[in-house]
Order: structure tokens, then sequence, then C-alpha cells
């Protein structure tokens, strides 16, 4: 258990917001994680730290964890681009399709209009990889050069698109999964497509990166610990050619600065996250961002008190109801467990979804704590 420092506590609320901001202001890459992607509360946080690294500090590229064709998308929307902020989102992974992501997006696509010269760029830290049209282009290419085809190449490609709305692992987590891998499946219907050489190399193409968006994602990897490395280089390759600096949108246990254990996946021993090759590249100009929670509905389950030993056991017994802690200024050093809530959350198993450092501050900059949250609003399928 990690002591808290109550003097090291600040309360809060807009104007701390603002210092917490400047706090952070010297940085060339800001990690701001959420313990959950479901809180309104937590994402709300995090979008005024982000407006005021953008207004206050010249932050120019928002970084998120999606693919580079999401990215694109919704960075041609920011920028002046038709449609809107729900179409933006269209392909996007499921997280990310919230009112409260369109608010943010609303935001920066406004912040632009005023600043047409200095405008906000958004990327996507994954490679370009499958989206729904890629199905729907590889299904008519098939019935229209072989109809005869097309129900074994569909009875394998159906049930897999099923992932762009819920993932994989989270299907199985939560008894909806139809069966067999999605990676197998997909592997199976490229390789009845391969045979089909009339129906054109570019929807070959797009038959192999619907297999590379299985082989990439939680289920297909057998991990919850991302790719670190490639999304890493990402947005190290954006910095060296913009010298933009970037605000960094992801979850805690991606932007740690340090190698973490991830609670469900701790036989694997800690892993490198995003954060950790951030920062042994940017060393100190990378800062890292926790924002964590105490207890709350956040519709997909009621989340009860944290375990004792959890970091937010501490900090939700502290008397405030939203409160940041600077752990360069005050550390509070040790290893520490903090609580995680993914799409596979169950609270019958609360203790054991958590991330965990090995010391606290070599992981996180900064850590903001919110007592009680809700929900966020998803958009309509």
């Amino acid at each position: 258990m990690i002591a808290t420092t109550p003097s090291a506590l600040h309360p809060l609320n807009a104007d701390t917001i603002a210092v917490l901001a400047e706090s952070l202001s010297g940085a060339t890459i800001v990690g701001i994680g959420e313990s959950t992607r479901f809180s309104h509360e937590t994402f709300s946080t995090r979008e005024l730290v982000t407006r005021a690294l953008i207004k206050d500090y010249g932050f120019r590229t928002l970084a998120v964890q999606d693919t580079a064709g999401v990215g694109a998308a919704i960075d041609r929307y920011v920028s002046g681009g038709e449609g809107n902020g729900v179409e933006a989102l269209g392909n996007a992974w499921r997280p990310w399709r919230t009112e409260e992501m369109v608010g943010a997006l609303d935001w920066v696509r406004e912040f632009n209009r005023e600043n047409p010269d200095d405008r906000v760029r958004v990327i996507g830290v994954k490679p370009v990889l499958a989206s729904a049209d890629d199905y729907d282009a590889v299904l008519d290419a098939v019935r229209g050069h072989a109809p005869e085809r097309l129900a074994e190449v569909a009875a394998r490609l159906d049930p897999i698109r099923t992932a762009h709305v819920l993932d994989e692992h989270v299907q199985r987590a939560r008894g909806v999964h139809p069966g067999r891998p999605f990676v197998e499946q997909a592997r199976e219907a490229a390789a009845l497509v391969a045979q089909l050489p009339e129906v054109g190399e570019s929807v070959l193409a797009r038959m192999d990166s619907i297999v590379e968006y299985h082989a990439h994602s939680v289920a297909g990897r057998g991990s919850y610990a991302g790719e670190a490395e490639l999304w890493a280089q990402t947005i190290v390759e954006d910095v060296e050619r913009t010298g933009a600096r970037v605000v960094y949108w992801d979850g805690i246990s991606h932007v740690s600065a340090a190698p973490s254990v991830f609670g469900l996946g701790a036989s694997a021993g800690s892993q490198a996250t995003v954060g950790s090759v951030l920062r042994a590249r940017f060393g100190r100009a990378y800062a890292s961002v926790a924002i964590g929670f105490h207890h709350g509905d956040l519709g997909v389950a009621n989340v009860p008190a944290p375990a004792a030993d959890f970091l937010d056991a501490a900090l939700g017994d502290a008397g405030l109801s939203e409160l940041w802690v600077d752990l360069r200024t005050d550390p509070m050093p040790g290893p520490a467990k903090l609580r995680v809530i993914s799409g596979v959350y169950d609270p019958v198993r609360d203790a054991d979804e958590h991330l965990g450092v090995s010391d606290l501050p070599e992981a996180f900059d900064v850590l903001v704590h919110i007592r009680e949250v809700s929900a966020v609003r998803w958009l309509s399928s």
C-alpha cells in the first residue's frame, strides 16, 4: 500500500486543471490514459486537460489508439471536411463511438476553423487495418466473379466482421463468441479468395488486410499488452516529421512510462508499454497521466469500491471528490496496483482487474482520481 500525503493532493476543478496542464506544458508528448473507457467523467477530464494543452501551450497533434485509416477520417473531419462527427467515427474502434468523443472532435474542428494556419491534426497509432467496408468489397467481388463460392466465403467473413462492433476477446468473455478463432476463419477465407485471381489485386489486398486485422487483435495476439514498439514508432515518426507536440489518448496500461503487469495477463510478467518506449526515446519529455476512479455505474457494470490494496482505494479515502497529484514534486515511491475496467470486466473478479507497476512515479507523472463516475453516452449503431 502506498501512503498518500494530504498536502500533495490537490482538488480538481477548472482552475486546477489549468495548473495541471501547465505542469505538463514542457513535454514533447503527453500520454493521458483512462483506467476505463466507459466513464463520462474520466473522458471529460482528459478532454479538458487536452484543450488546455492545445489552447495555451501549442500541442498540435492528437494521437489515438485506432488505425491510421480511422485517424485520417477523423483528421479530415476536424480539418473542416464534409459530414459530422458521428460519420467521422463510422469505422472507429467502439470505445471512441460516444457522444463525448463527438463533442471533443467538434471542439477541435472549431479550433481549427478559428486557427486555419495552426491547426490540430489527428492520427491513429495503429497501421492501416481492415474496416467493415473491406468485407463488403470482398463479398461483392466474389458474388460478381464466382457466385458459386460466395456461400463458403461469406460463412467465414460474416461471423468475424462482428469484431468491428464488439472485439473478439470481449465476445469470448461475454459468452457470445461463435466458436472458432476469427484469425483462422480469416485465413481460410483468404485462401478461398486467392483461388479467384479474377477478383483483382485490390480485392486480394483487402482480404489480406482483414487477416492482418484479426491477427493483430487482442484475441489474435493472445495478449492485452498491445504492440508497444509499433504504436510508439507512429508517434515518434510524427514528431520527427512535423515537429508538433503530441497528446496521446489511450488506456493507463498503454500510457504508463514504465513496463507494467496487466492483471488479467499477469502470467506474462511485466510488458513494455507505448509509454515505456516513448520514455526510453524522449526521457522526461514524455509525460504520463493516469486518470482513475473509485466506484460508479458504468452501464456495462456497476463497479464497486476497489480492493483495499489498490491505489484507487487510498485516493478514494482522501476526502476529495476529484483530485490530482503531481508525482514529480510529491512522489509516492514503491509498487502500486491501479484499477483497470476493460471490455471483459467482471465485478466478481474485481481484484484481478488492475495494472501493476513496480514504482509508481516511474510509471506516471500525474495521477487524477475521481471518486464516483457515470457511464459514457454511446452512439447508436
